[in-house]
């Protein structure tokens, strides 16, 4: 027998079994647009450098007060109401695509659990299809994430504003692609035309920053519960740290998670934590939802959980996010 047959036997053997199991994941994705699909991995979708086809939205927000500029932390509720936020980071960077995590986004959904998505523009390119479908479902508030994940603190004031600008342009792109999609327009009159949150990547940022974000007609929302204290490999693992957080909880909480892969785990914490505040009594409300129920509690310095906490990432990510200063 030659020595490259076996070789050749087994490669052959495992083309047949990708031919065979690719259709039925093709079948169940059909049956079930919420299920996860190999696309949405990290990395698995190409990556690509290019600005959006629009640079500037068609919709203007208009400057927000003085009153209403600053960084919202967690907001007061009249009556100390048993509410609070979950919101959910999706970040790309200019060097690689990220993922999709649709066993958290599904679970969600399942639960009927409301959450707010923060989208890097270059994101919503990426996983186009994934936002179409966000974006039809009630449970699902879309927030602003700058395109790539610039560091507020460090871009020039021109940069920072094309960051949030394109990516209000992308979102408006494909909404507008949506509507041409879906034959109930009392359904497209739902889905606002442009996010009018904001969410600091790496919670950083300094006062020239947040007026121009203020300008641009956008409410800064950052946390006052960071979700994920590490991967999370085994349920015992999340039932620890969902204690840990739910420990950490007050009305009016917004607790910062992420859904683009990054940790490990999320799925399974976000499940764990959701079932013990739930028999706590609590409700989950999107971040405006949160809003109208009680008095924003508003920082000028941006960070993780006490100041100055997230000043190292200056040094390793740089300016744009991508270890270039």
């Amino acid at each position: 027998m030659p020595k490259f047959f076996l070789p050749l036997t087994l490669c052959l053997f495992s083309l047949l079994l990708i031919s065979l199991t690719q259709p039925s994941l093709a079948h169940s994705n059909t049956a079930d647009p919420w299920a996860p699909t190999p696309t949405d991995l990290k990395k698995a979708l190409p990556n690509t450098r290019s600005q959006p086809l629009r640079l500037r939205p068609r919709t203007q927000l208009p400057p927000l007060p003085d009153d209403q500029q600053g960084i919202i932390r967690k907001v007061s509720p009249a009556s100390e109401q048993p509410v609070l936020a979950l919101t959910f980071d999706l970040c790309e960077l200019a060097t690689s695509t990220s993922g999709c995590d649709m066993t958290l986004l599904g679970f969600l959904k399942a639960q009927n659990i409301p959450a707010t998505l923060f989208m890097s523009g270059k994101w919503m390119r990426t996983h186009k299809a994934r936002v179409k479908l966000f974006l039809q479902h009630p449970l699902f508030e879309i927030g602003n994430h700058n395109w790539s994940h610039g560091n507020c603190a460090l871009l020039p004031l021109k940069d920072l504003e094309d960051e949030i600008l394109w990516t209000q342009a992308q979102y408006e792109l494909i909404r507008e692609e949506l509507a041409g999609e879906i034959t109930d327009p009392t359904k497209l009159a739902k889905i606002a035309p442009v996010p009018r949150l904001f969410r600091l990547p790496y919670g950083r940022s300094r006062p020239e920053a947040l007026k121009t974000i203020a300008a641009l007609g956008l409410t800064t929302v950052q946390w006052n519960i960071v979700g994920e204290l590490g991967a999370v490999t085994n349920r015992e693992q999340a039932r620890r740290y969902a204690q840990s957080l739910a420990s950490m909880t007050v009305p009016g909480s917004i607790v910062l998670f992420h859904a683009n892969l990054v940790p490990v785990g999320t799925a399974l914490l976000v499940e764990e934590y959701t079932r013990l505040m739930q028999a706590k009594g609590y409700r989950f409300l999107t971040v405006s939802e949160l809003l109208q129920l009680g008095t924003p509690q508003r920082v000028q310095d941006g960070y993780f959980s006490s100041p100055g906490d997230n000043l190292h990432l200056d040094r390793r990510f740089g300016r744009y996010g991508t270890g270039l200063r």
